[in-house]
């Protein structure tokens, strides 16, 4: 049997410009290039610039994964990118690409789901996950429990999703409201070190006894850290950052550790995966393991290098496409900057309407 292609994974759907190279389910090289830098006097990405920013970067990156790798171009034998969701510029460019470097060396072109990546990202420290596996995905746009089998064939079923804000996005706005820098995940995780997380109350969004189990809502908790922040400066007293951040930090992770173990065991599943940004964060991390632990349940983190977006992990659900004999994407691929997570493989077509896809 002939040896997996090495697949080139490039990513582009938000201000990180990502290549790297798996073969056979085996990392061999990566780069990031942030544009953070440059989004950071807005508190927020802007789109232009993030395109712009992937343009310049997009070549360098790819040859210092190669470089990283020991290979080059020569090498590689599939090409895989991320189709969306995503800003529309920024995917276009990591699109074209993807199709120019799958042209150039007579190789497939894979189309892939943003968030399936992350979900594959932890395949490259633990090996493949087992079948099946709750998913926990939470970053600075998207918060969802999902059951995932095999993540190559199989569609990906959603137990539950955000309602209004993820967990990053509320990180975000409170960072801001802390006068803290962007992004405000690091910022607070940073921050909390040195805060008591019992000096301020803050609710836990959703977690009644008549609440859905499995979705999430964190403009509430928003709003409620953002009052207590308004009182205290209204009676004329600065905030203690570091409090405030903790509070919010443990509001976050006791949510979302509660709601990823219910799903295991309400559906007697022994494996959990936590994957995206905010799964970088150390107290999330900290106390999913304590949970984990607690209830027998497997836990599955990438490095957290491996959490926020990255090439490595395009390269990765690419590589598991490839070796369970997807079809490629047809050279007309295009963009699908809102688009659900239904599979691993996403392949819009140039020609089709917005939003209209073929799997």
């Amino acid at each position: 049997m002939a040896e997996p292609p090495v697949v080139l994974g490039i990513e582009s759907s938000c201000d990180e410009t990502g290549a790297g190279l798996v073969r056979d389910g085996v990392l061999l090289g990566h780069a990031v290039a942030s544009s953070m830098d440059e989004h950071a006097r807005y508190g927020g990405v802007v789109p232009e610039i993030a395109a712009r920013a992937h343009v310049h970067a997009m070549a360098p990156v790819v040859q210092e994964a190669l470089g990283r790798a020991g290979l080059t171009l020569a090498d590689v034998g599939a090409v895989a990118v991320t189709a969306g969701p995503g800003l529309s510029g920024a995917l276009q460019v990591g699109v074209a690409a993807a199709k120019g470097y799958a042209y150039a060396l007579g190789v497939p072109l894979y189309g892939v789901h943003h968030l399936a990546g992350h979900v594959a990202a932890a395949t490259l420290d633990g090996g493949p996950l087992p079948n099946p596996s709750v998913v926990l995905i939470v970053s600075g746009g998207h918060t969802s429990l999902l059951l995932v089998r095999d993540l190559a064939r199989d569609p990906i079923v959603h137990l539950g999703d955000t309602l209004d804000d993820a967990a990053g996005e509320c990180f975000d706005k409170v960072a801001r409201i802390l006068h803290l820098p962007y992004p405000g995940g690091p910022a607070i995780d940073r921050a909390a070190r040195d805060g008591d997380p019992a000096a301020v109350r803050l609710p836990r969004p959703l977690s009644g006894p008549n609440d859905p189990p499995y979705a999430f809502s964190f403009s509430g908790l928003k709003t409620a850290a953002a009052r207590w922040v308004e009182g205290r400066r209204t009676a004329g007293a600065e905030p203690h950052v570091p409090d405030a951040a903790a509070a919010l930090q443990e509001a976050v992770a006791d949510t979302l550790t509660r709601k990823a173990v219910r799903a295991c065991t309400d559906h007697v599943i022994d494996t959990l995966v936590v994957v995206g940004g905010v799964a970088a964060n150390s107290r999330v991390r900290a106390l999913t393991e304590q949970r984990c632990a607690a209830a027998g349940i497997t836990l599955h983190v990438p490095a957290p290098g491996l959490c926020t977006d990255n090439g490595a992990m395009v390269a990765a659900i690419g590589d598991l496409l490839v070796r369970s004999g997807a079809g490629p994407a047809p050279m007309d691929l295009s963009v699908d900057p809102s688009a659900p997570l239904e599979y691993a493989a996403l392949t819009p077509r140039a020609t089709a309407r917005t939003g209209a896809r073929t799997a």
